[in-house]
């Protein structure tokens, strides 16, 4: 059942207002709502998150036959609307605070919050290539947690040399048969613990200063078209899959000139959501580059409305 949900208002001063509504800011609001305090979602334009891209999900606990990540994230937005909370479809523009109060600039209205949640997410950091969008989820992945399962026994590849590829490479190597690890130069920049426990794998297979010139297939993955760069030949590698582990860029633009950033871009927390903004929290991967999972992003967007929970009852107490 999809529940009616109710329009944000810029008349009204809001208790905690959520900028982004994948698991992160949906869980946020659930559990804000529930508390009792008035909740706005900007949820943008393309609301869910990542997860609207992803098709079976079968690691969210609670649903042992698996989900689509779009209906996954339709529940939590149905529970979050049956619950009352408010929506802007808009992407927010401007963030600002003023005396301890704030504001948020989507759709052109302002909408005023006593606390901000900051759940933005991140988004993959793409190859560029038509054939990678058109193989989206059908044999091309951007995580070997949520999709390695779907190819055991089968043979893929990892695009990628740093800390993330060769840990995707190493958890898939216990699902699959072969690996075959695509990076453009001659050494990985990841770290020496990583390369030496790739490097003692069997079924793993590096190839050397190879760049991805296009994903090959008609209804799935079939094979990598490569360009070595060394003898400048192209060559085609036949897949099951593969799997674009060249990071992530965090979406935080909207708080670059407000909070404290790490050097990659992600929000800098302190006790897990506390950005150096009092009354102003992130949630999920927008501060988060180590476990960039639905189920981590909901837990911290519940950490985050506690927080707000208790940052509103001190004003209270006042």
């Amino acid at each position: 059942m999809d529940y009616n949900r109710k329009v944000g208002n810029p008349d009204k001063l809001y208790d905690v207002i959520i900028i982004g509504s994948g698991p992160a800011g949906l869980s946020a609001a659930i559990y804000t709502i529930r508390f009792g305090l008035s909740t706005l979602v900007i949820s943008g334009f393309n609301w869910g998150g990542q997860l609207m891209t992803t098709t079976v999900v079968e690691n969210y606990p609670g649903f042992p036959e698996g989900i689509n990540g779009p209906d996954l994230m339709r529940r939590m937005l149905n529970q979050a609307a049956r619950f009352g909370v408010e929506f802007v479809d808009y992407n927010a523009e401007k963030l600002e605070v003023n005396e301890g109060k704030f504001r948020v600039y989507a759709g052109g209205a302002w909408y005023k919050g006593l606390t901000v949640i900051v759940a933005t997410g991140a988004r993959y950091r793409e190859l560029g290539l038509n054939s990678e969008k058109r193989l989206l989820g059908r044999g091309v992945s951007y995580c070997a947690v949520c999709d390695g399962y779907f190819f055991k026994d089968g043979v893929v590849a990892v695009v990628g040399g740093g800390d993330t590829a060769l840990t995707d490479a190493l958890y898939l190597s216990e699902i699959v048969k072969k690996i075959y690890i695509i990076h453009r130069r001659q050494e990985f920049r990841a770290s020496e613990a990583l390369v030496n426990e790739v490097m003692r794998r069997d079924n793993i297979e590096v190839l050397w200063n190879r760049v991805v010139l296009d994903i090959l297939g008609n209804k799935k993955v079939e094979a990598l078209k490569l360009l070595n760069k060394e003898t400048g030949k192209e060559e085609i590698v036949k897949v099951d899959g593969v799997f674009i582990a060249i990071g992530h860029i965090p979406n935080s633009d909207l708080v670059k000139d407000l909070v404290e950033l790490t050097p990659k871009g992600y929000i800098k927390t302190k006790d897990f959501v506390k950005t150096s903004v009092p009354g102003l929290y992130a949630a999920g991967d927008v501060m988060d580059p180590k476990y960039q999972q639905a189920v981590t992003a909901a837990g911290f967007g519940v950490m985050a409305a506690i927080e707000a929970k208790q940052y509103i009852d001190s004003f209270k107490r006042k």
